[in-house]
């Protein structure tokens, strides 16, 4: 999918990155538009947290560009527009979450009221309370509290529901909706499929350093040959596994979902297995799939090449 003419406010182009012998980034091209949530997906290792970090001139590329609204990522005046909430993250443990919203929001010219940040954030019952006494899902929702809080153009998201129970995943989700149609434009990396598969505009997988695939949800499933078989069978799960094409089995109750490469041989071969069979449903494979199959080492070095 071709990128949008919609105005560019980040941008790495052909950047490289190594660390000793490892390569991070291989001649990366990342674009982040005007509007958007774009999430970056890949498996560990993939140079996720690497391509923000240089976006955002925590580190220097070895070679390439890397920009920020037009500037140097260094660039005070593009550092004020963004926001940001890492994974690695080191705050004064002694002040409160109160504290720390009011210091940070002091950077920014024009930052969100108190109380609006500790709303939207959701952090209410936390702003009289030390870092040091919160729990991993508290700091980080502390954390994404002290990224918003500067009303930020461009916010970067680190996996930021790691750590977090499912109430308080579904009030950082409804934030987040929130801020995007107030126009707020998003980089989220999560290793939540189900997360970008909810909340992002455009998707971009990378595996070992490079972008592999790009598109929305619905473009990234149709790259995948992979499909989804549900139906409510007596028929073995275990031997349904052991079926020609067949990558993924589950059982829930009387119904099964199978992903598989040949949906139209095992809809043949559960038909002649089980008569009283039911509720059959094909459908392409989620995001997830789709995911796994690009990022397995011969897929992900067929994109790429």
């Amino acid at each position: 999918m071709a990128v949008s003419s919609r105005t560019t406010l980040a941008s790495l182009s052909g950047v490289k990155k190594r660390f000793g012998a490892t390569v991070a980034l291989d001649g990366l091209d990342l674009q982040v538009l005007a509007g958007e949530l774009l999430s970056v997906l890949g498996p560990n290792g993939a140079g996720k947290t690497t391509a923000i970090a240089i976006l955002l001139g925590l580190q220097q590329a070895d070679a390439g560009e890397a920009r920020l609204f037009g500037r140097s990522p260094h660039d005070l005046a593009a550092r004020r527009g963004v926001g940001v909430m890492m994974q690695e993250v080191q705050l004064p443990d002694a002040l409160r979450v109160g504290d720390l919203i009011r210091q940070v929001s002091a950077y920014y010219p024009e930052p969100l009221s108190f109380a609006e940040a500790v709303a939207r954030a959701g952090v209410e019952k936390l702003v009289n309370r030390p870092y040091i006494k919160l729990s991993g899902g508290q700091k980080r929702q502390a954390q994404f509290a002290l990224a918003i809080c500067g009303r930020p153009r461009l916010l970067f998201l680190d996996e930021p529901t790691t750590g977090l129970d499912v109430t308080a995943r579904e009030t950082m989700w409804a934030t987040v909706r929130g801020l995007v149609k107030d126009g707020v434009s998003i980089v989220l990396t999560t290793h939540y499929i189900e997360e970008a598969e909810a909340l992002a505009d455009r998707v971009v997988v990378m595996a070992k350093g490079r972008s592999i695939a790009e598109g929305t949800v619905k473009d990234i499933r149709a790259l995948v040959v992979r499909k989804r078989v549900d139906c409510a069978t007596a028929t073995d799960a275990a031997a349904i596994e052991a079926w020609p094409n067949v990558t993924a089995v589950v059982r829930d109750g009387a119904h099964i979902s199978i992903t598989t490469t040949d949906a139209e041989g095992v809809v043949r071969r559960l038909l002649a297995a089980d008569k009283a069979l039911s509720d059959l449903e094909v459908r392409r494979a989620g995001l997830s799939e789709a995911f796994a199959e690009l990022t397995s080492e011969p897929a992900a070095e067929e994109v790429a090449a």
